[in-house]
């Protein structure tokens, strides 16, 4: 498409014939102590005066004319008469001691510069008077560019007045005895980085400027042609980005004062916390710029200096911590001590889909020559994300010595996520489970599923164009018609899990879920169980691809609780079946009930079943609890870790408590008896 560009200059003549100038001489502005002098009759001296009148400086302005149209005539000589005559009219409005007929001469100068404290002079008085250098070093005066120098070409409009104001710059920062040389920022033409996306453009017929230039309403429908370039590839379909309301560089300051400089509240620990990592901002950008790796360093440079509050992934760290030792199973083939290869399948599948993942571990032990192992465990990415290296590093040092014990198999994931972590852990290849059912074949029994789906690509599949066609292959196997959508392969978005954002923003967790699902009907089929987990809770229809190959569909979200009796139920449910071991459980001596309203109530606040037999085996063995006389309601608390855990609850009979409410908080709470 072809588009004409914009007439900039003929509307930046409409603009200087239609705006409307600043008017009034500041009079209720706080006038600086310091004076200002500035010497000359030329565009530059006129514009720099101006600049620091604006300033609120004192300033007087000598020049050698005898009245402000002669003035404007020599520094404009291109404007016509009736101009000369308005630009003279806004002259006399500014807040300039303008003093004509002035003698420039080098006595004048010398005479009138003893009574201020900023002098500035044009070059051309200066050569007249100082031919052989600048009168002393408080005199600023006009830079002319080297490549006009050499041209000998004088400086144009846009120059002499550029030149002023940066010299205004200057000036203002020595007043305050600062380097004018430093902390300037971006000054003059630049090679912009900015991209804007055009194919979204839509051309628009030019108004072309008459011969005595644009009336108001032409050149407004000239202006609106403009199509407004922002920078904002990252920002389309980052919902943090979005949310913060604020574009990567603005957010990247804002993120380092928070980690060096604020020494009180840090206020940007939610934000820091609430970008999910997934690395789309990087692909997205035209200059690759990675709000993921300065969040993360962000997130592990304040966990070391302890300016990180533990509350906002204490709960992820611990479930971590679980599936890395109550739930944590390591065993090689039955009766082998060694294997060729080890199935990983990752905390997330056995907490959601534990039938899928035992028969995928029967499936691989049964069809691949070598023996197969099983490591179910935590890869650590959940510390990695938390930004605690020294709880990662202690996950690298059990998951490698379990490795070393089975002989440093092979390792097959069932998680994107895993793979890429175990690869960074181990320096090794790591194979997914798509890999080798592409390789195998299908199981018997495999689902076939005929209807539209859209595959989600895992954020840790983004650049691993191997992995995303090798599960294209497998549901294609399946029967499956994929449906393509534009933000996906390793433009994908977050589900909402990765970073640990639904620990820490669920609200923004749960509209990283739904920018994934906008705008289809169509159900969604992934490779990350956590996907399809989050997918799922948001009320859409969701798959993973091991569901449908193992034929063991997982239904509804299972809740925080659930998932970790999934994980301990998988773990007995191996032993028992795969290595023949018998597994004891203790149960209580006393019944809980939670109705399914309580229930809801425990996930949302984050509030295991155990935490609740905490609190009532504490009161069961002797505890207090207070009573609601007309409620009938007992109200018992027990503090684990870091959290106190608040139950409303009856006891209907004997040993059979039922819970009527639940809260929780990281108070400590001192019960003193009077």
């Amino acid at each position: 498409m072809l588009f004409r560009s914009i007439d900039i200059s003929a509307l930046e003549r409409a603009a200087m014939n239609y705006g409307s100038p600043k008017t009034g001489k500041g009079m209720l502005k706080f006038k600086k102590k310091q004076k200002a002098a500035v010497f000359g009759s030329d565009l530059f001296s006129l514009t720099l005066a101006a600049e620091l009148a604006r300033k609120s400086y004192p300033t007087s302005f000598y020049v050698p004319q005898a009245d402000a149209i002669s003035l404007m005539k020599d520094c404009a000589p291109f404007l016509s008469e009736e101009d000369l005559v308005e630009e003279a009219t806004r002259l006399k409005a500014l807040d300039i001691n303008i003093v004509y007929s002035s003698g420039l001469t080098k006595e004048f100068f010398e005479s009138e510069k003893k009574d201020v404290d900023l002098v500035a002079a044009s070059r051309h008085f200066l050569s007249n008077c100082f031919p052989g250098d600048l009168p002393d070093s408080r005199t600023l005066l006009s830079p002319v560019s080297k490549l006009l120098s050499s041209q000998n070409i004088d400086p144009g409009v846009l120059e002499a007045m550029f030149d002023a104001r940066r010299a205004a710059v200057s000036a203002d920062r020595i007043s305050q005895g600062l380097d004018p040389g430093s902390s300037r920022g971006e000054e003059g033409a630049r090679e912009s980085r900015l991209y804007t996306d055009m194919s979204e453009a839509s051309s628009a017929k030019r108004v072309p400027e008459p011969r005595e230039g644009y009336g108001r309403e032409a050149a407004i429908e000239e202006a609106s042609r403009c199509i407004q370039c922002t920078c904002e590839e990252c920002i389309k379909n980052c919902v943090f980005l979005q949310d913060t309301g604020k574009y990567p560089r603005k957010l990247t300051r804002e993120i380092y004062n928070n980690v060096d400089v604020i020494m009180g509240d840090h206020l940007m620990n939610k934000t820091i916390n609430s970008c999910s990592l997934c690395g789309q901002c990087s692909v997205t950008c035209p200059y690759d710029y990675d709000m993921a790796e300065i969040c993360r360093d962000a997130r592990e440079n304040m966990v070391s200096t302890t300016k990180m509050s533990l509350a906002y992934h204490e709960f992820a760290l611990l479930d971590m911590l679980f599936s890395n030792t109550e739930s944590f199973l390591s065993k090689p083939p039955v009766g082998s001590e060694e294997c060729k290869y080890v199935f990983f399948p990752g905390c997330q599948a056995g907490a959601i889909a534990p039938d899928a993942v035992f028969k995928a571990y029967s499936d691989l032990a049964g069809r691949l020559e070598g023996g197969v192992g099983l490591l179910n465990a935590c890869c650590g990415a959940i510390a990695k994300w938390a930004g605690r290296t020294a709880m990662f590093d202690e996950c690298e040092e059990l998951l490698k010595n379990e490795l070393k014990k089975l002989g440093n198999p092979v390792i097959i994931a069932a998680c994107p996520t895993c793979k890429k972590t175990l690869e960074e852990m181990t320096g090794e290849k790591v194979e997914g489970i798509w890999d080798i059912l592409n390789e195998e074949g299908l199981p018997e029994g495999a689902r076939q599923y005929d209807r539209p789906l859209i595959m989600h690509d895992s954020c840790s599949a983004r650049g691993d164009h191997d992995m995303q066609a090798a599960l294209r292959q497998l549901t294609n196997s399946l029967g499956c018609t994929l449906k393509e959508v534009p933000y996906n392969g390793d433009l994908t978005e977050c589900c909402g899990y990765g970073g640990l954002v639904s620990f820490v923003n669920r609200d923004l967790a749960s509209k990283m879920a739904k920018s994934c699902t906008k705008d289809e009907e169509v159900p969604f089929i992934s490779y990350c169980m956590a996907c399809r987990d989050r997918f799922a809770r948001e009320g859409r229809e969701s798959l993973h691809v091991l569901e449908l190959v193992y034929a063991s569909p997982a239904g509804n979200p299972p809740d925080i609780s659930q998932k970790r009796k999934n994980r301990l139920s998988l773990k007995r449910r191996l032993l028992e079946e795969i290595w023949n071991e018998e597994v004891i459980e203790v149960n209580p001596e006393y019944k809980i009930v939670i109705p399914e309203d309580i229930a809801k109530i425990l996930d949302d606040r984050m509030i295991l079943e155990e935490d609740v037999y905490a609190v009532i085996e504490e009161y069961h063995t002797g505890g207090s609890a207070a009573y609601d006389e007309t409620s009938g309601l007992l109200t018992s608390s027990a503090r684990k870790g870091n959290v106190t855990f608040w139950l409303t609850f009856t006891e209907d009979e004997a040993d059979v408590y039922t819970i009527r409410g639940a809260y929780s908080h990281r108070m400590k709470v001192r019960t003193r008896y009077i």
